[in-house]
């Protein structure tokens, strides 16, 4: 006869295997819109020049392999689903992504794209923004018949959501030639209203397909990456009138999601202030424990800031050291400092609340 022990102990074992919960479900569902600083790999799939699956990208990654990742390792999402607990979202041109995998989320960025629809008009065959929500939509009906309706709608109103846009705009549009089209068209000032009244629609976009609790990130100090410094830079100083529209741009921008959420009546946008960030440890390298703000790790030319970071780049031994991975995408340890402020920031960095504190309230409800 067993003893009164020996059931307890059974007994337990019996609860923890039927009350633990799956850790996808037990997450909250994560989803990630936008450019190459956010595409974890969409790009692979696509017939397109912006791509990062070849090494020596990836080298820090756990499988120190190329996964199309803009990083030396991991990225901003990657990052925030290791601060939620959850697993990584796949990008959702990933035939992985099926079955339980549908309940963590998934990333439908892609390199090269902007606000606008002119914006990497160079890169060919890119996920536009529209096309992204069009494969949000698509992935809420594949949830739907797997989850039920109710469910799915449920796991996408719970859900965190980060959209990443506007660098591009710039740097791969408005600047990207002297007498680029859209220069010829709108002084700077204007340019950024427009980008802004568009980015609001987009936004709005984005909350009719029942996003709740949104991250907006606003662009980085564009004149200060190594690819700029490269081009147009006197003496390694930040290029000035890119500069200039990065610092009409953010403010412009927390501006409209405030408005927006007055409307809404509701803190649905959370505006994150990566210029801030990012100037921090532009500006003071050392502060930070990194040895250089200007070059690149991995790229060629002044700087390595020309071209992408391929086999034929120089590479650097220390990837902790820099800021910059390529000519324009922060290093895995960049990007862990953004995510820290993210997570514990005051104001400065996230507006109204940051993510420890959106966390926390959520998982209230």
């Amino acid at each position: 006869m067993s003893s009164p022990r020996v059931i307890m102990l059974t007994l337990t074992i019996v609860l923890v295997v039927t009350v633990a919960p799956n850790k996808a479900e037990a997450a909250r569902a994560f989803f990630v819109f936008g450019d190459s600083l956010v595409d974890s790999g969409n790009n692979n799939y696509l017939a397109t020049t912006a791509r990062a699956n070849f090494p020596p990208n990836g080298v820090d990654y756990p499988t120190h392999r190329p996964t199309g990742r803009f990083s030396n390792g991991f990225n901003l999402p990657d990052l925030i689903s290791e601060q939620m607990g959850a697993e990584l979202t796949l990008p959702y041109l990933s035939p992985q992504l099926t079955g339980q995998k549908l309940l963590v989320g998934a990333n439908f960025a892609s390199a090269g794209i902007g606000i606008l629809n002119d914006t990497g008009v160079q890169f060919l065959n890119i996920i536009r923004i529209s096309r992204q929500f069009q494969l949000f939509q698509q992935y809420q009906l594949r949830l739907s018949a797997q989850v039920g309706q109710a469910q799915a709608k449920r796991l996408v109103n719970d859900a965190l959501v980060l959209i990443t846009l506007g660098g591009n705009d710039f740097v791969n549009n408005y600047f990207l030639t002297p007498f680029s089209a859209r220069s010829r068209q709108f002084s700077i000032p204007d340019y950024c209203r427009y980008l802004i009244s568009e980015y609001r629609k987009i936004l709005g976009r984005l909350y009719e397909l029942g996003a709740r609790r949104v991250i907006v990130t606003g662009t980085g100090p564009l004149g200060c990456v190594p690819a700029e410094l490269a081009m147009r830079s006197r003496n390694g100083e930040c290029v000035p009138a890119l500069q200039q529209a990065a610092g009409i741009f953010n403010p412009q921008l927390a501006q409209m999601i405030q408005q927006l959420n007055s409307e809404l009546g509701s803190n649905v946008f959370i505006s994150s202030n990566t210029y801030n960030s990012n100037k921090n440890f532009i500006t003071n390298p050392q502060a930070y424990g990194f040895v250089t703000s200007k070059v690149a790790c991995c790229g060629l030319g002044p700087y390595n800031g020309l071209g992408t970071c391929n086999p034929l780049s120089n590479l650097c031994s220390n990837r902790d050291a820099y800021v910059f991975w390529d000519p324009f995408h922060p290093t895995e340890r960049a990007n862990r400092i953004i995510v820290q402020q993210m997570m514990t920031g005051s104001t400065e960095f996230m507006n109204p609340m940051n993510l420890s504190t959106i966390m926390a309230m959520d998982s209230q409800n």
